[in-house]
């Protein structure tokens, strides 16, 4: 039986968006995402639906990682960090990458994209240990 960790979940979703709000901040990666996207402050548009768009995908990933950790047992920080890690590197990166090699995206932006979705997924595993 599979027993999802909701608050678990929950938390995992906040963490997710407040990377994300970091990652793609002028403080990290926002600045050279969005050159890299060929946009400016002033053409990056309404994030409204992005961000609604967004907080579903954390919540859809937060909820997957929790039927994971789950379904493998992981019962260490141990496994927590290999669940996150083997998620990020062998099932999001090929998956961006692909879409990069065939979108002509550039490494910049797919190693921008990427980054962000391995550390949510493996700050999301985390946080199922610790919740």
């Amino acid at each position: 039986m599979i027993e999802i960790n909701w608050l678990g979940v929950l938390i995992a979703t906040v963490a997710g968006m407040v990377l994300g709000a970091l990652w793609y901040s002028p403080l990290l990666f926002g600045n050279l995402w969005m050159k890299c996207l060929g946009k400016t402050p002033e053409t990056i548009g309404s994030a409204t639906l992005p961000m609604i768009g967004s907080v579903l995908a954390c919540s859809l990933s937060a909820t997957g990682v929790a039927i994971l950790f789950s379904l493998v047992g992981a019962s260490s920080l141990a496994d927590a960090l290999s669940l996150g890690a083997v998620l990020g590197l062998f099932i999001i990166f090929p998956a961006l990458l692909s879409d990069n090699l065939f979108c002509g995206w550039g490494n910049t932006l797919l190693l921008i994209q990427s980054g962000y979705r391995i550390a949510s997924v493996l700050f999301m595993s985390v946080i199922m240990y610790w919740v």
